[in-house]
This record gives structure tokens, sequence and C-alpha cells, in this order.
């Protein structure tokens, strides 16, 4: 929680209270700017992390064949309506010169970059770009699958449609067959 100034967030939570109509004074509303900072202040921690941090400690092992982290959960905050959308992550890379990371690491990358106001796009993109630049492997593919809740609360009203976004870095780019491996085994129960 350090810099994020919760009384700001609790005045600004009052303000779009009172904007609808609430009376903030009311039982069941007297605390809530003070849950909503805290919440803010965790659901934002990744604001003041770097995901690089994550692959400092590498580990050399005799394996260049795919490593791939599936079904990883995780949930952020559309940067557009602040409000929720929450997936799941799978996250393939070959090692190269047999430097690999541990396994949990791929998941905290994930999630510093996932708790800040964000697109699904981007984050995509930035946990592939983390670990290309981290761990230098022959390749990186990252595929997030999330339903968001900008689309189903208003707008389009549509529950349950769910966004897919992949980015494939190295080898992954230009090898159908390597990328088709890691698709099959993301389809798998």
């Amino acid at each position: 929680m350090t810099n994020v100034d919760l009384k700001k967030i609790e005045e600004a939570v009052k303000m779009i209270l009172e904007a609808v109509g609430e009376d903030v004074e009311r039982e069941g509303l007297l605390d809530t700017p003070k849950r909503v900072s805290k919440m803010y202040a965790e659901m934002f921690s990744g604001l003041k992390e770097d995901p690089r941090e994550y692959f400092n400690t590498v580990f050399h092992e005799d394996h260049e064949e795919l490593v791939l982290v599936k079904d990883i959960p995780f949930f952020s905050m559309c940067e557009h309506h602040l409000v929720p959308f929450y997936g799941k992550a799978h996250i393939a890379y070959i090692p190269k010169d047999g430097k690999v990371a541990g396994l949990s690491k791929l998941g905290r990358c994930l999630e510093s970059v996932a708790r800040r106001p964000q697109l699904q796009e981007r984050i995509t993109s930035t946990v592939a770009d983390t670990i290309m630049e981290m761990l230098d492997p022959k390749g990186v593919y990252v595929i997030i699958e999330a339903e968001h809740m900008c689309m189903t609360m208003r707008g389009l009203k549509k529950p349950g449609a769910k966004t897919i976004t992949s980015v494939a870095r190295g080898i992954y780019e230009q090898d159908d067959v390597k990328r088709n491996e890691v698709i099959s085994y993301v389809q798998m129960s």
C-alpha cells in the first residue's frame, strides 16, 4: 500500500456515492469508502512492482523443450471503466541454454502486470516481453482468456462472453507446429 493516498480514494468514493444520489451517512455505506480504498490499494499494487524482478533468480537445467503453466487464474481492472475482468492465462516458453525460472514466477509476473488499471492485450504482451527479456528463451507463447464485466454489466450485457488474446515471441512467431503443441495442451482438461 506504499504511496497510495487512501484518504483521497475515500473522499472520491464518497463523492461518487453522493453523485449517484446515495446517502453516505446510511449505515451500510458508512465504512464503504474506507473498504474501497483498501481494496483499490490491493488491486492496484502492481503499479509499484516491476514484473522483471521475479526473474532475478534463474536455474540451469538440461531442458530445452516446452515449459507450460496453464490455467493460471488472474483478475484485473479495465482501465476504461474501472470494473473487473478475470480469467486464466497459459504461459509457455522454450528455454535456451538450460535457463529456466521457478514455475511460480510465471504466475507472479502475470499477477504483477494484472494488478493495475489494464487492458487484456497489454497484459498478454507485457508478460511475453518480460519473459523474453529476462530468460532469453527460444520463444514465448502467452494466451489469456477473460470475461470482462464491462461487457457483462453494461453496454453489450453479454454474460459469459470470453475475450482471448495471444502473443507469440521468438520461435512461436514462425513455427506453427510449436504453437499448435501449446494450443493442444491448453485444450486438454
